[in-house]
């Protein structure tokens, strides 16, 4: 029995990214979202789709699946992806996957190692560790030197920290802004939001409405938005417990010290080891170092 109760998909989940975002009568929608974020002088009025999946140079190499994986009109290369969960190496595996866009550039017999920009972008639906205590929800890497100069212009990771926007629709400014709002909202929308009613969101609202969807394709969403929930499930539930642990843990810690500073005021006003012992439960190793 399908449990579909939305009117529009979730653009995070695997199928619903690719259904708005990796399919050729809807790229219109991922130029769009990508000029929010390019710089000037890379924004994009085409791009063909790439086979999502890169092959090592021989047979030993490990291969990359990405999202998607694109090529502008000039040449640039794009790979565009969901992270829906922190991971270990996170930024190993971006570095990793960058790599195949750059090797499959060389060129047999005389070449010059003239290369094409490569652009990862990762939209992620978690905030890095290091991140948390600041705001700024996008990050764009480069290679810089000793002295915080670009050393080198056509290799850039730019990440979003979904979470971290917390716009809701009266306060939607810019393209950026909206772009986001889709990304955090669409699944909990039953009516197109007023500033949202220009062409290119009128495209993704039609494309993104579940009522269209051929049997086939509901199917499809239906394990994807499965999996999505179970997935989000237990990582909420690890970070309950994580939290549900630290406090547990800062009281013991907190317990803890103060009964360490209760003794040291009973040792200084001449107590036995017995009574500082039986107030405060430290044993007489820990008494002896006060």
């Amino acid at each position: 029995m399908s449990f579909l109760k939305d009117k529009y998909i979730n653009p995070l989940t695997d199928f619903g990214f690719k259904k708005l975002f990796g399919t050729e009568p809807n790229k219109i929608l991922l130029i769009d979202f990508l000029n929010q974020i390019l710089p000037q002088k890379h924004r994009i009025k085409d791009l063909s789709y790439s086979r999502n999946e890169q092959l090592g140079l021989n047979e030993l190499d490990r291969k990359a699946i990405f999202d998607l994986y694109c090529t502008g009109e000039s040449g640039e290369r794009f790979i565009v992806e969901v992270q829906k969960a922190k991971q270990n190496f996170f930024k190993d595996r971006s570095i990793y996957y960058a790599s195949f866009p750059i090797q499959e550039q060389a060129q047999k017999g005389n070449w010059d190692y003239r290369l094409e920009p490569v652009y990862t972008v990762g939209i992620l639906d978690f905030i890095f560790d290091d991140h948390k205590s600041d705001e700024e929800l996008l990050h764009t890497v480069a290679l810089k030197n000793q002295r915080c100069e670009v050393f080198y212009d056509k290799l850039k990771f730019i990440y979003i920290e979904l979470p971290k926007f917390k716009k809701q629709e009266q306060d939607l400014e810019t393209q950026f802004d909206k772009w986001l709002y889709v990304f955090r909202h669409l699944s909990n929308l039953q009516d197109r939001p007023r500033k949202l009613q220009d062409r290119i969101f009128q495209k993704l609202f039609e494309a993104a409405e579940i009522a269209k969807f051929s049997p086939e394709e509901r199917n499809a969403y239906e394990d994807s938005l499965k999996y999505y929930r179970d997935l989000k499930n237990v990582v909420d539930t690890s970070r309950e417990e994580g939290i549900k642990e630290g406090v547990e843990k800062g009281i013991k810690e907190g317990i803890e010290k103060r009964n360490f500073e209760i003794a040291n005021k009973m040792k200084e006003k001449g107590m036995s080891k017995a009574e500082i012992s039986e107030l405060t439960g430290l044993n007489d190793n820990e008494i002896n170092d006060l």
